[in-house]
This record gives structure tokens, sequence and C-alpha cells, in this order.
């Protein structure tokens, strides 16, 4: 049926056959219902779940206009049961106009009864451990190539069947339906499936979050034609309603043409809460080119002061400055508009801060397998309070954490102390046009190496240095997210907008943007001067765990606790990647520098590398033992480190990882992708420390490693 929603010019040129019509007609059960059962209907107005699923048939005009009535008369919005002479078919959401058939509509909190009705349906209750067991033999029977892609079944249908058999107060079934197969899942599943064991009752199901995930987001398989057809066959030959039942409702097929896929191709993709993502979801263009620096002529005044004071100077930097800045003069084709999103001015201090940042660059290491970067570990010792956040400043200045007794404390990492700004009455005395201003302003009664920041009232979860260095960010489980002033080390803002724990926030590498994202499953995006956030980011079916700026800073990417990552666009707000693969809640985040590749780390162990430009997986570097907290890809991109919680810092060889990928036509259409079998060959190496878990990472400007951790004593 996706086939009508996206090309309507096609179909309508496209004379109907009088016997496919037949066909979609009475797999659409539409035969002898009316036309508000259609429009109501849960898979995509009466249609199958299947994505593809018939696509010549789908041309039928009539059929075509019926259902387009049919989403017309839905607009409305309203969810209620539909009595119906089919046994499958009983409320959903309306469709919304111009997606017909695109599945169901996800409000945030959708009606609890008239989403659990779906489950009215009623099959014998004795037989469902027949009917899952006859599908479990014949799916085991099956050849080889076909048995993998039709295993990924198991899991949705066996939740489905338990929950329809809790729903109608089959209580000994459901439990004795449960005990025999739950046992058969895959491993990654048994966070779920402990949340599942403990809905036994009707009641139990009214206000369960786990249970409307299930209900109103589809549970997405990708399965080749000839595996659909095959199931499709079998469950006709047994008359198996239940199950094909099942399969209509709560499952999206998202079929493609040619060889099914492996095991190993899809045990790397499928293990988050809702399936694999549609291959649509992935189909949006993406800008994931840089934006063009700004052009300065300040350096080559500071460069003639240098050369007046060491001679033969400027003629070696002179070359590699014109360098720099003849790499930034070309425009990256695959960058967006300049001013695709309104970004804020660069200051005198911005444009200071370019110069310096452009010197150190011109000294930094080129690293590679053969040059690895020194790390620096910054060891919290004592750290009672329980040390929950770490960042570091561009220019690897000031240190912050976040901790558990809702203090944010500032270290100074130079030998230069933190000082706050003079009273009112003693700035008033000062020479504002004298060239030393900036240091006159400030009070030198009040230098310290350290700052504590009061003002939340639980742990601080997450922290985050403005990119001039001027503000700090923090967000904590009291659902604030706070803005610091690093000149009077005084809370400016509170952001109150989650009404929950904040996980994570990250500073837009601009400045002025910020984004935070919590429990209640969404990531807002935010400007320091609105205290409203100015975009909120809704899909994820669990915890936002943490967010991350793109270096072009108009996409968003989030992880969550839904075990998939997100990429969101700042400018309108919509979702335009779903990464699936992570078979745990996803911790940390990095873009590599040139903007084409994120890494993402998880509970699992694993760091899953992607190709944001083509939407695939494109290298998975397993190694870790525990949950991966920290990731950061070297200043040129050469280097790929992750920290995690079994006390060790791992190097990665990205230029190996990301070079000769495949990344053709059929690869992008099918979602196909060979991982290479051993990620050891790309491990530089790894740093253990004592008894230390890692939680941040950080290059700084000349590629030197810097690590940050609390000492845990067990």
């Amino acid at each position: 049926m996706a086939a009508v929603a996206e090309e309507p010019a096609e179909v309508a040129a496209v004379k109907p056959d009088p016997e496919s019509e037949e066909i979609l007609r009475r797999e659409a059960r539409l035969l002898g219902e009316d036309l508000g059962a259609a429009a109501l209907s849960p898979a995509g107005a009466g249609l199958p779940g299947a994505s593809g699923s018939e696509g010549d048939a789908s041309s039928s005009e009539a059929l075509l206009s019926r259902v387009t009535a049919a989403a017309a008369i839905a607009i409305g919005g309203s969810v209620a049961p539909v009595a119906s002479s089919s046994p499958g078919v009983a409320a959903a959401a309306a469709v919304p106009p111009g997606k017909v058939g695109g599945g169901v509509v996800v409000e945030d909190q959708p009606d609890v009864s008239a989403v659990l009705s779906a489950y009215n349906q009623q099959g014998d209750p004795t037989l469902y451990e027949e009917y899952y067991s006859g599908l479990k033999n014949f799916i085991e029977c099956s050849l080889d190539c076909h048995r993998a892609e039709l295993s990924q079944l198991f899991y949705p249908l066996f939740v489905h069947m338990y929950l329809e058999l809790v729903y109608n107060q089959h209580e000994s079934e459901a439990k004795s339906f449960f005990e025999r197969f739950h046992g058969d899942q895959e491993c990654y599943y048994q966070d779920d499936l402990r949340v599942l064991s403990s809905l036994t009752k009707k009641e139990h199901m009214k206000g369960n979050e786990t249970m409307l995930d299930f209900r109103t987001s589809k549970f997405v398989l990708r399965i080749s034609r000839d595996s659909y057809q095959l199931l499709k066959r079998h469950l006709q030959e047994k008359q198996n309603n239940q199950i094909w039942n099942i399969v209509q409702e709560h499952l999206y097929i998202d079929i493609f043409d040619g060889m099914p896929r492996s095991k190993q191709q899809i045990d790397a993709m499928v293990g988050s809460l809702a399936g694999e993502a549609k291959r649509e979801a992935n189909k949006a263009k993406v800008f994931f080119g840089l934006l063009k620096e700004p052009e300065f002529d300040v350096p080559l005044d500071d460069e003639d002061e240098e050369g007046e004071n060491e001679e033969g100077k400027p003629k070696k930097k002179k070359p590699k400055r014109d360098s720099v800045g003849s790499k930034s003069k070309k425009q990256d084709p695959n960058a967006p508009p300049q001013n695709r999103i309104p970004l804020p001015e660069l200051k005198d201090s911005d444009k200071l801060d370019k110069v310096m940042n452009m010197k150190e660059a011109a000294r930094r290491v080129r690293l590679g397998p053969e040059c690895l970067p020194s790390i620096c570990f910054y060891t919290f010792l004592n750290a009672y309070q329980g040390l929950t956040a770490v960042d570091i400043t561009d220019d690897s200045s000031m240190i912050v954490g976040g901790f558990a007794d809702s203090t944010v404390r500032v270290w100074s990492v130079t030998p230069k102390k933190l000082r706050s700004v003079k009273a009112a009455a003693d700035l008033s005395l000062i020479d504002k046009e004298s060239d030393d201003v900036l240091e006159r302003i400030m009070d030198e009664k009040t230098a310290s190496e350290l700052k504590i920041l009061y003002g939340h009232s639980g742990p601080v979860y997450g922290t985050s240095f403005s990119p001039d260095r001027n503000y700090l960010l923090s967000c904590s489980e009291d659902g604030t997210v706070r803005l610091w002033s690093l000149q009077t080390f005084t809370c400016l803002v509170g952001y109150k907008g989650h009404n929950y724990p904040v996980w994570d926030t990250q500073f837009s590498p601009y400045g002025y943007y910020f984004v935070s994202g919590g429990h209640d499953r969404v990531a807002r995006l935010w400007a320091t001067d609105h205290y409203q956030p100015l975009r909120i980011f809704a899909g994820h079916l669990a915890d936002v765990t943490c967010t991350r700026f793109h270096p072009n800073s108009n996409y968003i990417a989030t992880g969550s606790a839904d075990r998939t990552v997100r990429l969101w666009d700042v400018l309108n707000g919509n979702c335009v990647r779903i990464f699936t693969g992570h078979k745990g809640p996803i911790h940390s985040l990095a873009f590599s520098p040139n903007g084409r590749f994120l890494a993402t780390g998880a509970t699992d162990g694993r760091v899953l590398l992607w190709d944001i430009g083509h939407g695939l997986m494109v290298g998975e570097l397993k190694g870790h033992t525990d949950t991966i907290y920290a990731l950061r890809f070297s200043r040129d991109g050469e280097i790929l480190a992750s920290g995690s919680m079994d006390n060790t810092v791992r190097l990665w060889d990205a230029v190996k990882a990301f070079e000769d990928l495949e990344t053709d036509d059929f690869t992008t259409a099918t979602g196909h992708i060979n991982l290479p079998e051993n990620s050891q060959d790309l491990l530089l190496g790894t740093y253990m420390t004592k008894s230390t878990p890692v939680v941040h990472l950080h290059f700084t400007r000349r590629n030197l490693l810097l690590a940050a951790g609390a000492y845990s004593s067990q």
C-alpha cells in the first residue's frame, strides 16, 4: 500500500486489472464493509500491513479513490472501536491525509482503552500454543535462506499473542504460553520480556508504557518478497487466521526484491524496541557537509608581528595558513545553504579564538596507526558526591563535573585561575577604552582553581560548555536545564520544559542553540534567549539518553533506551534517519569532523558506525565488555577513541573503517550490509585504568587525548 502513498502520479496512469482488483479487495477485507470501517481499519485504511505487497494491484483507481475518501473521513483524528463483519478490524488511530496506508499515527498519549480494544478479536485460547508452535516448526523446517528472515516473526508474534490472551482474560493460557515460548526469543529481548512477564491481568495493561509502545507503533520487519510469499502461502493453507490477523494489524512488513538476507546481516540490524527502521525512513536528503568557515584578515597581521620578532617564521607558516584558508573557501557540495538556519554573528572574541585555533591546528600532530595520541587521564579521586557528567572546553582550559549531590563543579586545568567579574560599583571606575579592559574587570580576590555552582535539586546528568567559554549548561533529575555564566559563576536561566529527569544536554558548535533529552522520551531544541523550546523532537519510544549536534548545526542526533538512534532536522523538526542495530540503551554519540559519519555506543559494548548520507550501518567495533559512555573522533578524524565502564580507552582506525565502503545503489535500496568479520584489525590500542570507568573523552586542538572518570574503589 505504501506504493499508493508514494507515487500517486504513476497510479493514476495505470488502468485497473479486474483480477488484481479482486485480489486486493479480498486481501484488504474491504468486501461487504461500509466506508466507515474502511476509514478506521488499522493496517493503513484496511490494506495489508505489507509495504510493497501486491504492488501491481495497488493501482486500482476505484479502490484508490475509495481509500483516499476513507482517509479524508478519518482526518478528524478520533480513535474509536469499529464494529465490523471481519474479525480482524478494530480500533486504530486515524490515517493522516496524504499518508494513505502509512501505518498508525503515534500520538503522545494515545487513548489506552481504544488502543487495547484492538485485542478484542477472539480466537480459541487453547489453540494459541498450537498456532505458534505450528508456525515455529514451519519456519525451522524451511530453507536456510528463508529461515533467518522468517525467524524475525517469532518475537513480535509471541508478544502480541500473549497480550491478546491477557487482554481477553485467559490468564492461565497466557501464563502457559509465556512459560513455553519465552526461552526461544533472542537474548537481546530479555529486558522487554521481563516487563512483559509482569503483565498478567487485563488491568495491568491500562497504564503500561511498554504495552502502548507495542500497540501504537507497528513492529517493522524487513523481509524479501520470496520469504514473504512463502509465509503467506503457509498461513493461508493452514487457515491460520489468528496469526495472519496479527501480521496484518500489528506488523509492518517492509518487502524488498532480491536475495534474502543472511542471519549475520539481520542480526546486525535488529534488536530495537519496534524492529528495524523502514527503508523509507532513511531516504530523505541530509545535508551532511560542513558550512563554509568565515574568512578573516586577522591571522596575517598576527603573523607579520611574529615575523618581526623571529625571522624566517612567516616563510614556513604562510603557505600553511593559506591552505587552511583555501580549504574553507570551496563550498562543500553536501553542505546546507549557509543561511538554512539562522546562526549567531561572530563576535570579535570569537574571531580571535578562531585565529588561535588555526595556529594550534598548524602544530597539530597527524595521528594514524603509526602515530597514536598520548592520553592524559583526569581521575576524580574521593568523588563521594558521585560523578555523573563531565565536559571539557574546546580549548581544554576548563573541566566541569556534574555530581549526584546536585552540584556543578568547574576546575581550571591551566595555571590560570578562575575569577569572577568585579562588583558593579568597581566596574564603573574602569577605563572602558583601555586595551586590557577584559583583564581589569576581573576580581583577583575571587581567583581559585575550583568554583562550585549550586542550584539544582537533584543529580546533575549532563554538562556542556558553550564554544566561546562564557556559558555552561547543566541538566538534572529535577527536570530543568540551567544556564550558568562563567564570568560571574551564577545561574542566569532555568529552562523548564521537561517534566521528568533530563539525561543530557549539549550546546551547538556555533553556540546560541542547545538541545536536551530526557525521560519524557522527547528531545527539545532551545535558544539561550528563549525560555520556551523552539522545537520538540518526538518519536522515540523510551528515554532520550544522549544528544549531539552535527558539526554544521543543522541536525541533531539522539540516542535512546529504545535502542535506536535518530537524526532530526533542526529546520523543520522532522526525523530524517532512524538507525537500528544496538541491543541495549544508547549512551554515546560522536560525529566525524567531516560530518559524513556517526559513531554510537551502547550498553551492549559495541560501537556502531553509520554513513549518514546513505543511511546505512557501515561498521561494528567489538572489544569493550561494558557500557560505552564516551566516544570522540580526533580533530582530523583519523582515529576514533571509545571509553567504557570496563575501565578501558580503546583507539580505532577510523580511516580504515570508512574506506572502500559498499554504498552502491543496491546496498542502499535493500539495506543489505556486509560488515567486515574482524573488527580487531581496526583496533589500534587498548589502555586500561586501575579502577576508573571512563565517562568522557576529549581531543585537544593539537590531538592530545584527554580522558576523565571517577576512581571506584570496589
